[in-house]
């Protein structure tokens, strides 16, 4: 395939001395802000264009970035505030609990088996592990389910690279016969689930949803499929992802978002959301650099979960960002995230990156005994949708949840500092630039990854530094601003907490909170301090115990 549109000679010049700025997430428009839409276009963000209109918004991005690196320097950190080369997200001082208690999911004794394959294809994990464990249903007909969902609608969506249907049946078979033995391994026991097709498993291809890897056989299986095919999951089949982790293009098509198969699925966890929005199967393993499970999970109306950078072992996984990449359940409520987070989370000495910290939940402890915040600007004024986010509000005053109002206020605009991701995203592709493997991807734009991944090699390494420091002093004020609280509710894509938060590693819980006029899902978010994702738990399945969102099913897939 012939590169389409790469940038002049004369173009690079100009790169050349402003290519971190250009290149940086929205070039300062909107206020860096990051909608579904744009993450659904997010190479339309990277901005590789030089028209006159954008030379004022590069100019503008240049003064923030100076900006920047002059708050570091009257805080006397410009000489101490280290590069992050090896990312940690911890502030000074700061340690996670690595105290691990038992855990009380507070499931119930007995949950009634529906008549309807496709009511059951819709259950929870919860609610299907108890059918499991009182051998209400067998491992093997659930797999099949979900495996014969999965053949007939998978093509409509796009959402299957796949469908590992042979060792799927032999896994379940082998649950049963385990069950029936008397050997129950735990609440994942038989339970179907598929993966983002990033992560590699032994014997399948791992495509990265790009054409010169779609024939790609990576001798290993990624540290979390492991651990959950050893807590007893049945992996039924990788979905797809846009290309090289970016929007939900990739080799063989776009995939649809089952509300609106007129929609992308967004991105890139596109797949992973896609399939469990159709009910395929009850939750996936979806990543995250910058908006990859909170995307798609909205777009799609699911749950998704996205945990402290270091709490989940990226080995087996592909790398665009090392310093930003985070991998996270996406189910269909907040508790079936929380047991998925429960076996994938914990230290891998594979992974350099991971961080020792307890997962602590109980269905036993006091919800309303967290201090929750909000950011209350985010919930003003008239944008679209902005109904549905006070209805969340309106949800825990009804709960007896204390609201308490504070502004997410930092010294530092994220948007210039997000340009450590294409550095990062050009390293880890540098083979793949050299070679001209890059002809081969589908995207050849303009602002498609080949031109993204060599301009970005003329982001100067002093720049890289500088950002690097900043974002440290980012860490430092989000976790300032964020301790003081258990929880803190937002909408999803307001202002540029999704930039910020994903810099600075802190877990998120995004959930469905009703439609938008056209019909697509909407969503909501809260998030937590560092490694307290079990506080997320708690709040999001309040709300979801007290509301029908996350219950609600596309129809053109509930048959």
């Amino acid at each position: 395939m012939q590169r389409k549109n790469h940038l002049s000679s004369r173009a690079f010049m100009i790169l050349g001395a402003t290519a971190f700025l250009a290149l940086g997430f929205t070039l300062g428009r909107n206020a860096g802000e990051i909608t579904p839409a744009t993450i659904d276009s997010a190479a339309d963000l990277i901005g590789l264009t030089f028209s006159p209109q954008e030379k004022d918004s590069m100019i503008n991005t240049l003064t923030t970035q100076r900006s920047n690196f002059e708050i570091l320097r009257q805080t006397k950190l410009a000489n101490s505030v280290a590069p992050a080369l090896v990312f940690n997200p911890l502030p000074q001082g700061f340690y996670p609990n690595q105290d691990q208690k038992p855990i009380d999911w507070g499931l119930p004794d007995r949950v009634a088996l529906p008549e309807k394959e496709n009511d059951i294809a819709y259950l929870s994990v919860s609610q299907l592990a108890v059918l499991i464990k009182n051998k209400q249903i067998s491992s093997e007909r659930l797999t099949k389910i979900y495996l014969d969902r999965i053949k007939t609608y998978s093509d409509t969506l796009q959402c299957l690279i796949s469908l590992l249907e042979e060792p799927a049946m032999a896994k379940a078979r082998e649950m049963d016969q385990e069950l029936a033995a008397g050997k129950y391994r735990g609440v994942l026991h038989g339970i179907p689930f598929g993966i983002k097709d990033l992560l590699a498993v032994k014997g399948t291809k791992t495509t990265w949803g790009a054409n010169p890897y779609k024939d790609q056989v990576i001798d290993e299986t990624a540290a979390v499929v492991q651990k959950l095919e050893d807590a007893g999951g049945v992996l039924v089949g990788k979905f797809t992802l846009g290309a090289l982790a970016m929007g939900d293009v990739w080799y063989g098509g776009v995939t649809k978002n089952p509300w609106n198969l007129k929609q992308g699925s967004s991105g890139s966890s596109a797949g992973s959301a896609s399939a469990v929005s159709a009910g395929l199967v009850p939750f996936a393993i979806g990543t995250e650099t910058l908006g990859s499970i909170v995307s798609p999970s909205t777009r799609n109306g699911v749950t998704g979960l996205r945990p402290t950078y270091g709490r989940v072992s990226k080995h087996g996984a592909m790398a665009l960002s090392w310093s930003m990449d985070k991998i996270g359940p996406i189910s269909r409520s907040a508790l079936d995230n929380a047991i998925v987070l429960s076996i994938i989370n914990g230290l891998d000495e594979r992974d350099a990156s991971t961080i020792p910290a307890a997962f602590n939940y109980s269905a036993k402890n006091e919800v309303k005994k967290l201090k929750v915040g909000y950011f209350k600007p985010f919930f003003e004024g008239d944008r679209a949708n902005i109904k549905n986010d006070q209805a969340v509000l309106e949800v825990l005053k009804n709960q007896g949840i204390e609201l308490h109002p504070l502004e997410l206020k930092v010294s530092m605009n994220p948007a210039p500092i997000v340009n450590m991701l294409l550095v990062e995203g050009a390293a880890a592709f540098d083979e793949l630039t050299r070679l001209n493997l890059d002809d081969q991807l589908v995207a050849q734009h303009r602002n498609a990854w080949p031109n993204i991944f060599r301009a970005a090699r003329f982001i100067p390494a002093v720049e890289y530094v500088q950002m690097s420091r900043q974002r440290s002093l980012l860490i430092k004020e989000m976790h300032e601003l964020i301790k003081g609280y258990d929880v803190i509710v937002t909408p999803s894509f307001a202002g540029q907490q999704l930039q910020i938060t994903n810099l600075t590693g802190h877990p998120a819980l995004c959930m469905p909170n009703g439609f938008a006029e056209n019909g697509s899902p909407t969503s909501i978010t809260l998030l937590a301090n560092l490694f307290e994702e079990e506080k997320l738990i708690m709040l999001g399945r309040l709300i979801q115990e007290n509301t029908d969102w996350q219950a609600k099913r596309p129809p053109m897939f509930d048959k």
